[in-house]
């Protein structure tokens, strides 16, 4: 282990950090420039053995150099030695730095994960919103833990969002429904609907029907090829 420098309040042992930055803030105090230390030491301390590993790796393009043994001879097989420390990725505007970009790949395997629906109000693109004026849902993506607080770019890592949720979760925005509100619409729901949604709160996912996964893949197309689906269902029916 290189030498402790204390580096002021911010701590790895603060889970709200994110795991990206408690690993970077672990290798800069527990570890130092020129120090080694092995994988089971920073698995045992924070824990996720899986996203521990992708987020130190996720260092790299950020300036980080992390050695193995296959480019310094002198490690043992499970060693790794913390050549250099890059950017500081716990400062709020470099915890973004080095990340990569969500590729196509991933934006659609999540898109068709969630049912190309928001997962967070459950509406679906170009659909109208039950409040204002002609608003219609744009989706996008939001992260389960923010860039700013070290979240990847793995599908894991994300989730569908309409652009009101997104703008909602990143800035705390906008009127939010608290628990007594949403409770007096659970109450509310008929028998089978109450029985409905609890069978989507037991696996945290809403089950669609199947003209609903319809409609969903159906409002992704363009106002052209919408038309002319609706014009062929129409005559299809009409059969």
């Amino acid at each position: 282990m290189g030498e402790h420098v204390s580096y002021g309040e911010l701590d790895w042992r603060n889970e709200s950090l994110g795991a990206r930055v408690r690993v970077a803030l672990w290798l800069r105090d527990e570890v130092g420039e020129g120090g080694t230390f092995r994988k089971q030491e920073i698995r045992a301390v924070i824990t996720g053995t899986e996203q521990v590993d992708r987020r130190m790796r996720d260092l790299r393009p950020a300036g980080w150099v992390i050695r193995t043994y296959r480019d310094k001879p002198s490690l043992q097989p499970d060693q790794l030695y913390l050549e250099k420390i890059g950017q500081p990725v716990w400062e709020r505007e470099h915890r973004a730095a080095g990340l990569r970009q969500i590729s196509a790949k991933t934006r659609r395997a999540v898109y068709e994960r969630d049912g190309h629906m928001c997962r967070r109000c459950g509406i679906t693109a170009g659909e109208e919103y039950t409040e204002g004026p002609r608003s219609r849902a744009r989706l996008t993506l939001g992260h389960v833990t923010p860039y700013k607080h070290g979240g990847g770019v793995e599908a894991a890592d994300l989730i569908t969002e309409c652009a009101r949720c997104n703008e909602t979760v990143q800035h705390l925005t906008g009127v939010q429904m608290g628990p007594e509100q949403v409770w007096d619409r659970m109450a509310a729901l008929s028998g089978p609907n109450m029985r409905l949604l609890m069978s989507w709160i037991a696996v945290d996912r809403r089950y669609l029907g199947k003209a609903e996964e319809v409609w969903a893949l159906y409002r992704q197309l363009p106002a052209e090829a919408r038309d002319r689906l609706a014009g062929d269902l129409e005559d299809l029916l009409k059969r």
